[in-house]
């Protein structure tokens, strides 16, 4: 057989193929050869073979038939071979193949070979690819390397031990004693590699970690006082052609001392003072023109930030962090600025002594720089400086690309809020933000800036007049023209008449005001919601203009057959206020009380004004105390349609009373045990059911023990009850109903209500489903919250209408056989 072409000769082939097509057909054609060469066992060649399959292996060919090829050639005896065969061994294999299990003892005996390369081979391919169980076999082979006087072995028996670590953590303490000599070498390759050894060693056990952090007798044996001579040693020396870079000495030692004594440092206060003074000699000595100069300074600042250190340190350190900011290097700038994001909370006056160079980082042309300066700005502001930053901030927000908008406008939307001067700044800037980015700003923007406007009373002329300025020919920011439209409605009468003090007035007539909101209604880049704003503004005007309510009247009826069902809805309830019920309506569209921020998890929040917390105490007024009105109880009367003729009700001869009404509708629902005219007895309830239920667990555990019950199963439609207990109100009951359907047809507009005595509170939440399927395949699943702080006896009205087989139905019943669980 003819000799196989070398490797050289194989590249220069391959690199001249003009297609992919051709270049594959080359290595195939290879293979083929290669192939046949391994069937006939020819040891002369074994080693070109493997070489050039290697090589097509990096060029992303299949080569997998070349492993066992690799065995034979790390068995033989000539060092050629073995180089070939642990090479092919660190691409070709790896733990999850079997086959490497077949080269542990062949490593075995070259970790105990004569030759020192042949020995580092062994050690490369066990760092490299050995399993956990090469690693237990071989550890102690490794170990006795790692003791030798072998500078070449040395370095990488610690190597190979890191692997052995990682793969095999419990076998740390087997290398401890190999480690109290490491750093007395004078090779850097064995520093290095030690470094690298001792770092794993600390990161993955606490106790190694204590181990080397504790004081023994001798401080030379300590490890800090150890990398604090190294490293003073390599700023200190001159030059040295073997190890410089750049001008600095062995930059890749300083960086992985500094590392560990980073970690030896964090959370220790002995340990931290011990390199105090080594890190400010390399914070000082090391030349920044290079950029390895500038890594070692990085890793000095981290190391600084996150030990114990000196104030006076870290101060030097976030100075070091600031030249990087005017460095030309985009790196450097990108790292500079992410650092001292992390420690502006710590050392937030130190970092505010930069701020013009990082609000300059804002112009910058990398968007990533943009985007990390833009987060350091936002954590800068504080109440002296908030005017200056929000300044610099709006106008980024001006020029900055659309990906940043949204985040920037809620950036300045809760420094704002939190920091303010004042009442007209805080709205003038927030509708600065609304004008320039209205259509990226949060959900919530709106309703936020209408409660601020709102309660700032004095402001109200002011605003309305702004707003209106604002949208004069332009919709295209739709949060500001809700915004705009609902100021108009409620305060139309100030902008007319011009009161505005703050500015110059402008004169505005009702029917400009008028032709505003309509063109906001009809524009094409209005949405939904946008013109449900300004229809309401319209109505609202009907109040507060005289002479312009047929045309309001006219505009509102124009919507009443509108293709949006919500614009239609609002355009028909106003109709039927003009109609039915126009004595209502000053009353309905009178201008909103001022909004108060309410907490419901206690009797106090927080306030934050310009940094500073105050606790605001809010009242908490209990509901007035006995009968019900009589107009609240016929409100729940015609919800619940308690005068529907179809619902007989036995003719009462008891008295009349306030809640006679709603009584009637509850039949002999009595839990008093007294006349019906009785007034209920006063119980002081909190004025929200759910009060005080959101800050923990909703439901306790004992309510597991409550039976369910069936209260209803008639005609094909059952209604489960299941019961849940309240973590934090004992008093509140939780019932989930359950409704199912076993007929073969669906029950659409299923509609279930209930009633309950007056000295209870009830909640009926939305139901999941307004259709029940039919066969049991599914069910409707709706919530109630039952109050009742006087323990009684529950019991329930429930009406249900739905529709089925084409019949509208309805049924009443009521629910008397409540576990004693549930209400005791």
């Amino acid at each position: 057989m003819p000799a196989p072409i070398r490797l050289r000769e194989l590249i220069r082939t391959i690199r001249t193929a003009r297609t992919q097509a051709e270049e594959r057909e080359m290595i195939q054609k290879e293979c083929a050869a290669i192939r046949s060469s391994f069937r006939e066992e020819d040891n002369t060649y074994r080693c070109r073979n493997v070489a050039k399959l290697l090589y097509m292996h990096m060029l992303g060919y299949p080569a997998h038939f070349g492993q066992l090829e690799c065995l034979k050639l790390i068995a033989s005896q000539k060092f050629t071979d073995k180089r070939i065969g642990y090479l092919g061994a660190m691409l070709l294999l790896d733990e999850r193949q079997d086959v490497h299990l077949l080269m542990t003892n062949c490593i075995k005996n070259d970790l105990n070979h004569s030759t020192q390369y042949v020995q580092g081979l062994a050690l490369c391919t066990l760092g490299c690819m050995g399993s956990s169980e090469m690693c237990r076999d071989l550890a102690g082979e490794v170990e006795k390397l790692l003791k030798t006087s072998n500078s070449y072995l040395r370095k990488k028996a610690a190597l190979c031990a890191v692997h052995v670590i990682r793969k095999v953590p419990e076998l740390m303490e087997m290398f401890l004693p190999a480690t109290k000599n490491l750093l007395n070498e004078k090779n850097h390759g064995v520093l290095h590699t030690s470094v690298v050894l001792l770092t794993e060693m600390c990161e993955r056990s606490p106790d190694m970690l204590a181990h080397f952090r504790k004081v023994r007798q001798l401080s030379s044996s300590q490890l800090v006082p150890q990398l604090v001579r190294i490293l003073k040693n390599l700023i200190m020396s001159g030059y040295s052609p073997e190890h410089d870079v750049s001008g600095i000495s062995d930059p890749f030692l300083q960086v992985r001392i500094l590392r560990l004594l980073r970690i030896l440092g964090r959370n220790d206060d002995d340990s931290s003072e011990a390199m105090n003074d080594i890190l400010a000699q390399v914070a000082t000595n090391t030349e920044t023109s290079k950029n390895v100069g500038n890594a070692i300074l990085y890793e000095t600042v981290l190391t600084i930030m996150d030990i114990k250190s000196e104030s006076g340190l870290r101060v030097l350190a976030i100075n070091i962090l600031g030249r990087f900011l005017l460095n030309n290097d985009k790196n450097i700038r990108y790292v500079a600025l992410t650092s001292l994001l992390k420690t502006v909370q710590t050392d937030h006056n130190a970092v505010q002594r930069h701020r013009s160079t990082i609000v300059d980082c804002l112009k910058d042309l990398d968007v990533s720089i943009k985007r990390r300066a833009m987060e350091l700005s936002f954590a800068l502001v504080n109440g002296n400086n908030v005017r200056g930053m929000m300044k610099e901030l709006l106008y980024f927000l001006d020029s900055c690309e659309p990906e940043f908008k949204a985040d920037c406008a809620s950036g300045i939307f809760l420094a704002a809020e939190k920091y303010a001067p004042s009442k007209r700044w805080h709205i003038d800037t927030i509708m600065r933000v609304l004008t320039t980015a209205g259509s990226y700003v949060r959900d919530d923007a709106v309703p936020n800036l209408i409660q601020l406007i709102t309660n700032s009373v004095e402001m109200h002329a002011y605003t309305v007049q702004r707003l209106y300025k604002a949208i004069l020919g332009d919709y295209s920011q739709q949060p500001l023209v809700q915004v705009a439209s609902w100021c108009i409605g409620e305060y139309g009468d100030l902008l007319v008449s011009g009161q505005c003090e703050e500015e110059e007035p402008i004169q505005v007539t009702e029917d400009e005001v008028l032709d505003i909101l309509e063109s906001v209604l009809i524009s094409n880049m209005s949405a939904s919601v946008t013109r449900g704003y300004a229809l309401t503004a319209i109505m609202k005007l009907s109040t507060r203009f005289t002479c312009t309510v047929n045309r309001i009247k006219k505009v509102v009826s124009i919507y009443g057959s509108s293709i949006d069902v919500e614009l239609q809805q609002r355009a028909v309830e106003y109709n039927a206020l003009f109609k039915k019920y126009d004595h209502m309506r000053p009353a309905l569209l009178e201008r909103m009380p001022v909004m108060e921020k309410v907490t419901t998890n206690g009797p106090t929040e927080i306030v934050q004004t310009n940094g500073e917390t105050e606790p605001a105490v809010l009242e908490t007024k209990p509901p007035p105390s006995g009968l019900q009105p009589a107009s609240q109880a016929n409100d729940l009367l015609d919800l619940l349609g308690g005068n529907d003729p179809v619902i007989p009700t036995a003719p009462s001869s008891k008295p009349a009373s306030a809640g006679g009404e709603l009584l009637d509708l509850l039949g002999d629902l009595n839990l008093t045990g007294s006349p019906v005219s009785a007034p209920a007895p006063q119980i002081t309830q909190p004025p929200f059911l759910l009060d005080g239920l959101t800050s923990q667990p909703l439901f306790n555990d004992v309510a597991a023990g409550i039976p369910s019950i069936t209260a209803y199963n008639k005609n094909g439609l059952k209604i489960d009850f299941t019961f849940e207990r309240s973590n934090t109100n004992p008093s509140v009951t939780v019932i989930t109903i359950q409704a199912s359907n076993s007929t073969e047809l669906d029950m659409t507009d299923f509609v279930f209500q209930a009633a309950v005595p007056k000295t209870f509170q009830l909640q009926l939440l939305s139901p999941s489903s307004s259709v029940i399927p039919a066969f049991n395949s599914g069910t409707i699943t709706q919530v109630i919250k039952v109050l009742n702080p006087q323990k009684q006896q529950l019991r329930m009205r429930i009406k249900l209408t739905y529709n089925h087989k084409g019949s509208a139905m309805q049924d009443l019943a009521e629910v008397n056989n409540f576990p004693p669980q549930s209400w005791q």
